[in-house]
């Protein structure tokens, strides 16, 4: 069964990357670290998938991923295409993005989080190995992308490729995850722990405070900060996460937009930038200030009603991706006819089974279902 306090750090997650794209505050990078999370709750569930299915995993994790980048690039990339971007070989990388795939002078904005789907694609591939090599040497292995990082911040590696830059700031995150899922950071005891993630965010404050980026201190400008920040944040946040956090469905709209927010997660991600870019103008035209609280408001409204209009036209794609029924607003109940004499037990969105009293089944008698457990999903500027 899925734990409901994992799905609500990646619903906050996705809430908080939205907010952070349409308002721009720093802040919301310190008290939230939202990618490091999404991608430590991928590292878990990746691990999850290597034990059932072994390296097959790797492929139904692609499965998963890339259908709904189609989508975004069906509309996009022929937009650009008709607007400056040329037609080369490189277009290609829209269907699979081992690297950035090229944009026109728009698109680089509107599309750049496709890097998180690349640096996921990377991470992917190298899981088999990694989670190995995690379960000979789980500590050298987990020190590994921290020390690289290290490595290139201090100036060691100056010419480093990209690939090894996003293995050092986020890999850390994704091997944490494995930690996670291993047991190994519940079993650690507290007096280890508390220590390990204290001394990380002392560390991880130090660098930001004396490494400002353009932007201050916003964790996307400051790698190293950025890693050391979210190690502590996540060994604390998923490290001592509750086994089961059944109040997330004691309120019924909670508990579905949890729901909803994880299995369109993907959806949400890719789509939200595009409007945010479009939106900026526009407000300012008719003087809603991006500066003023009312103006922000506004804005973060706008965008997350079309956030949610367009997952409702082409979210269904993650159901579909997944081998479940497309459904236009997960996590309802579909009624079916019972069979036997078994009783009917409603369940709430991605909750546990409500007991209720047995009663015959009869003609015409409808047993809702437990509605499948939600599936994860889960150009580099200023989109993370």
């Amino acid at each position: 069964m899925r734990n409901r306090y994992l799905d609500l750090l990646r619903a906050l997650a996705i809430v908080r990357v939205v907010v952070y794209h349409v308002t721009g505050w720093a802040t919301l990078t310190l008290v939230f670290p939202a990618m490091s999370v999404m991608f430590a709750l991928a590292g878990s569930l990746m691990a999850a998938s290597l034990d059932r299915s072994g390296p097959s995993a790797v492929r139904r994790r692609l499965r998963r991923l890339l259908p709904s980048l189609w989508v975004l690039a069906a509309i996009f990339v022929p937009a650009m295409l008709l607007t400056g971007l040329p037609l080369t070989p490189k277009v290609l990388l829209w269907a699979f993005p081992v690297a950035d795939p090229p944009a026109n002078y728009w698109g680089a904005l509107a599309l750049s989080v496709i890097w998180y789907l690349r640096d996921y694609l990377w991470f992917v591939f190298a899981s088999p190995v990694a989670l190995w090599l995690f379960r000979r040497a789980p500590w050298p292995t987990l020190l590994a992308p921290y020390t690289l990082l290290a490595t290139i911040e201090f100036g060691l590696l100056p010419a480093a490729p990209t690939v090894l830059r996003e293995f050092g700031l986020y890999f850390g995150a994704w091997l944490l995850g494995f930690a996670h899922h291993d047991g190994l950071l519940r079993r650690t005891a507290n007096r280890v722990l508390v220590p390990a993630a204290l001394a990380l965010g002392v560390a991880g404050a130090a660098w930001i405070v004396t490494h400002p980026g353009p932007r201050g201190y916003d964790l996307n400008d400051i790698p190293l900060g950025n890693a050391l920040w979210s190690a502590a944040f996540i060994l604390v946040a998923i490290g001592r996460a509750p086994a089961s956090a059944a109040w997330v469905d004691r309120s019924a709209v909670a508990g579905r937009a949890v729901t909803v927010l994880n299995r369109r997660a993907l959806t949400v991600y890719l789509w939200h930038m595009p409007f945010v870019v479009a939106l900026t103008p526009l407000v300012d035209v008719v003087g809603w200030s991006h500066q003023d609280p009312v103006g922000l408001a506004i804005r973060v409204v706008l965008v997350f009603a079309l956030v949610g209009a367009v997952t409702a036209l082409v979210g269904w794609v993650e159901d579909v991706a997944a081998r479940r029924p497309p459904e236009l607003f997960p996590g309802g109940a579909r009624p079916v006819p019972a069979r036997g004499a078994a009783a009917g037990r409603p369940v709430p969105a991605g909750g546990a089974p409500v007991p209720v009293s047995p009663a015959p089944a009869g003609p015409g008698r409808v047993v809702p279902p437990a509605p499948r457990a939600p599936e994860e999903h889960t150009l580099k500027l200023s989109a993370r």
